[in-house]
């Protein structure tokens, strides 16, 4: 996919001016709620219009304000997959399906009949949605998206609704869909699992404005700011002072630490993961000694608030623990040092 996005658009209280380019099929626009990610959205459908700027969707230009080009959505050959997937609540399920044509009518039924096939809808042909399950309904919506023989997809927040076990059913439907899908696909979500596990290119935006884009995985390990590692799920964060071109001094863990990544003169913060963070047995280089503040239990993991043992007045840090059963006790066996790998700190402006 080639997706160029810059455009502007001003609300009483609120400011979107988005800039960003992505060449890959999965595009994730990442960032909380209120931070412009579905006015985002909304405008490449066409939905909303920008009040200046452009934007062109695989070398088509579909809105340009200088040239006075707007195109109507049904133009712009992209499918909108809404949050709620927005079903007509009084129509049945091949109603619902059928809206979205735009072909000839004489072969309407026929693609209705094949779009309830592909999405295994047989026998849901006359329900309403209201008698639908929400796996059902994801389905109905992605099939209407579809009749419409979308170019790109666009998916607005499709789990945020979801909890548990449907929301990993969904998912990995979802998962399966995009595998078979031909064209290309732009994912808003504020979950950055999600921008993760669906997305080979990621936008971080805030404020209504884009941080950084890049591949995901290296916005993971590097997002270069202190707000983009925030976004993307860090909690471990210290103002951090250059001691030399691979040395800093964190600030508030109160330790020095070497890095793997060239310190630039205008670092300000290391951040790191606490699932990155390694036991130890003995001191060393990258080395704190443990105390241990506060623990959580999750289903899966221990999580303990640790500080540096040899500084009274040291910060704390997330570590995140693996478990090994759902009995075991989170005090056996705990370090006498942690070490924060060069390789995971993040230098953050």
């Amino acid at each position: 996919m080639a997706v160029k996005v810059n455009i502007e658009k001003n609300f009483r209280d609120f400011s979107l001016k988005v800039d960003f380019e992505g060449s890959s099929a999965a595009i994730g626009l990442l960032g909380a709620s209120g931070s412009g990610k579905s006015m985002t959205l909304r405008c490449i459908a066409g939905i909303e219009t920008p009040d200046k700027g452009r934007i062109v969707i695989n070398g088509k230009t579909v809105f340009d304000s200088e040239a006075g080009i707007d195109l109507k959505p049904q133009k712009r050959r992209i499918g909108y997959l809404f949050q709620n997937y927005a079903l007509f609540p009084t129509m049945t399920v091949e109603q619902n399906i059928r809206c979205g044509y735009r072909g000839e009518k004489s072969s309407a039924r026929e693609k209705v009949a094949d779009l309830i096939r592909r999405y295994h809808l047989e026998g849901l042909e006359k329900r309403l949605p209201s008698q639908l399950s929400g796996g059902q309904q994801q389905r109905v919506a992605l099939a209407r998206m579809m009749i419409g023989e979308p170019e790109a997809i666009l998916l607005d927040e499709p789990f945020s609704a979801l909890d548990g076990y449907l929301k990993d059913v969904l998912q990995r439907e979802m998962q399966d869909f995009l595998k078979d899908y031909p064209g290309d696909m732009i994912l808003v979500t504020h979950s950055r699992d999600e921008a993760y596990k669906f997305c080979r290119e990621l936008s971080i935006v805030h404020e209504g404005r884009i941080l950084v884009t890049g591949e995901t995985k290296q916005l993971f390990e590097k997002p270069g700011l202190l707000e983009a590692a925030q976004l993307t799920g860090c909690k471990n964060f210290s103002r951090a002072e250059r001691l030399g071109s691979h040395e800093i001094y964190a600030a508030d863990w109160k330790m020095k630490l070497h890095t793997e990544e060239n310190v630039d003169e205008d670092i300000t913060y290391v951040g790191i993961r606490g699932h990155w963070i390694r036991p130890e047995s003995k001191p060393g280089e990258n080395c704190m000694a443990v105390r241990v503040d506060q623990y959580i239990e999750t289903t899966f993991e221990h999580q303990y608030m640790i500080r540096n043992k040899a500084e009274e007045n040291a910060a704390g840090l997330w570590w995140m623990r693996p478990k090994n059963s759902f009995t075991e006790d989170p005090d056996k066996d705990l370090p006498e040092y942690l070490y924060l790998p060069p390789e995971h700190l993040m230098l953050l402006k």
